[in-house]
């Protein structure tokens, strides 16, 4: 039932069963299908901590050993992993921060339970069966399978979220909250063992039955906490909240069953993993700028990549294929125990075309075509030439590409300039000279005579060691008896004794 929920008061709790199972299985799709349980502890004290339906419908029960577990077959034994159910459970909170800043995070042992302060989110998400709605699908996005319900009452909402019913949503219309609840059992309560085992002796078995109790022998027998679940029973027990900030942070961990060797097997691991990234910051209008892959090897040692195109991408195919080229050169030099992928966001590339102009090559290929390259000449080959600040002839350094992230600004140039090009290699030529000032040379067959010169421009090594000088360069103008002109620069090898013309200006 869709009722509208006036009060200022609004609570939407978002309640995941069998955590430590839907977190193992939301990056191994391969055993979805499988019956899976989850054992912790330490031998020979390991025992069944979650496990999923499938687990469930053969028999399988939460507390059993790793012994007894080994007489079914057909079920599939995991290992708990906390950093995954950390990193899961931060992709939760997230998420549920897309609809409402105010989240309070109530998970342990083996349930994440979540309440989200959604009161004044109508004009935003719609009424509280929409939002609902939408909040479930975020959650099925990531693998996994929550229960969500709606009460203006705090625990009302979290009773109901973890009463698991056949219907995955539950809205509770103000005023009702204790007939919602009457059916459902003392486990959504957290009961002590002496609380659990008193009721079972009185006969309650149901909240219902709990708030029905007259409230003053309550009190008597149980002192202040039977008035405390007398009000849970009836969804008028009040709340403080306490709101946590969870931090924006794109990062997905792994810890294989078995070493992994195989780059197929890895690159397998990574497309799941780099699936989630994508989907979470695709759900905050975002692009992954920056993967970096963190491998833990099986010698105790760590190998460190990361890959970054030209503009950001939530292309799946895109990142895979770069990453591929990455490891295939970088290769680590070990089996794989656990990784962590991380990502850093960037703003989603747009790019407006005119209506008859032509179709540019799309980034993404230039980014496969520059790491192929890279795979194969080296990584510091590639890239853009960078002058560097001396005075060395034809001294220059190989930069990556980039591109700049905030508004390029148009450089108008009022003036034309003449465009240097460079001979490599230089051409020897004959020079006269004049009070030490070339006044004729030869270039190509044809003699020239300079009608303007400037310089000496002087070089060598390094700008902070002014007194070798090694190299004369002179920018000049000359003509031939043709009447042909010719802009060049020459270059005087004082420690040779040669001339060269180095480069012709267009």
């Amino acid at each position: 039932m869709d009722q509208p929920l006036t009060n200022a008061a609004l609570y939407a709790c978002l309640y995941a069963q069998d955590f430590s199972a839907q977190t193992l299985l939301r990056l191994r799709p391969e055993l979805r299908s499988r019956a899976c349980a989850v054992i912790d502890g330490e031998p020979p004290l390991r025992h069944v901590c979650s496990l999923n339906l499938l687990a469930h419908s053969l028999g399988v029960v939460p507390g059993m050993t790793h012994a007894e577990m080994e007489t079914f077959s057909g079920v599939t034994v995991l290992t708990r992993a906390k950093a995954e159910e950390e990193a899961t459970r931060s992709a939760l909170l997230d998420c549920a921060g897309t609809f409402s800043p105010r989240i309070e995070d109530q998970s342990r042992n083996d349930v994440f339970l979540c309440v989200i302060d959604i009161a004044g989110t109508g004009r935003l998400f719609g009424p509280p069966l929409a939002l609902a709605k939408t909040l479930l699908e975020r959650v099925r996005i990531f693998g996994l399978s929550a229960q969500v319900a709606i009460s203006r009452n705090f625990h009302a909402a979290v009773c109901a979220a973890r009463g698991v019913s056949k219907n995955p949503i539950t809205v509770i219309p103000p005023g009702e909250e204790a007939a919602v609840l009457a059916a459902l059992p003392l486990t959504v309560l957290d009961l002590t063992d002496k609380q659990a085992e008193t009721f079972l002796l009185w006969g309650i078995h149901t909240l219902g039955m709990l708030a029905a109790l007259p409230e003053r022998p309550l009190i008597a027998r149980m002192g202040q906490d039977g008035k405390r679940l007398s009000e849970l029973a009836r969804g008028k027990y009040p709340h403080l909240f306490l709101p946590v900030e969870p931090a924006f942070k794109l990062e997905e961990r792994m810890e294989p069953d078995t070493p992994v060797e195989l780059l197929t097997s890895l690159l397998f691991v990574i497309g799941v993993m780099l699936e989630q990234l994508i989907l979470r910051a695709a759900g905050r209008a975002l692009a992954l700028a920056t993967v970096t892959i963190h491998l833990f090897l099986e010698n105790e040692a760590e190998h460190l990549r990361a890959v970054r195109p030209a503009v950001p991408s939530n292309e799946r195919e895109l990142w895979l294929k770069l990453i591929h080229l990455d490891l295939e050169a970088h290769p680590p030099q070990a089996a794989i125990v656990s990784l962590i992928i991380s990502a850093e966001p960037g703003c989603t590339s747009k790019v407006q075309l005119g209506l008859f102009s032509t179709q540019l090559p799309e980034p993404a290929r230039l980014d496969v075509t520059l790491a192929r390259l890279r795979a194969i000449v080296g990584e510091n080959n590639v890239g853009r030439a960078v002058l560097n600040d001396r005075h060395r002839l034809n001294s220059y350094e190989v930069a990556p590409f980039s591109v700049p992230s905030g508004a390029v600004s148009d450089v108008v140039i009022s003036q034309p300039r003449a465009v240097l090009r460079q001979l490599r290699p230089a051409e020897s030529t004959a020079v006269t000279l004049r009070e030490r000032r070339p006044i004729a040379f030869f270039f190509r067959e044809k003699r020239y005579a300079v009608e303007r010169a400037y310089g000496p421009w002087l070089s060598s090594g390094e700008w902070w060691n002014p007194t070798l000088w090694s190299f004369e360069q002179w920018d000049l103008i000359a003509r031939s008896h043709e009447g042909s002109v010719l802009y060049c620069c020459l270059a005087h090898d004082i420690v040779r004794n040669c001339w060269r013309v180095v480069a012709l200006y267009d």
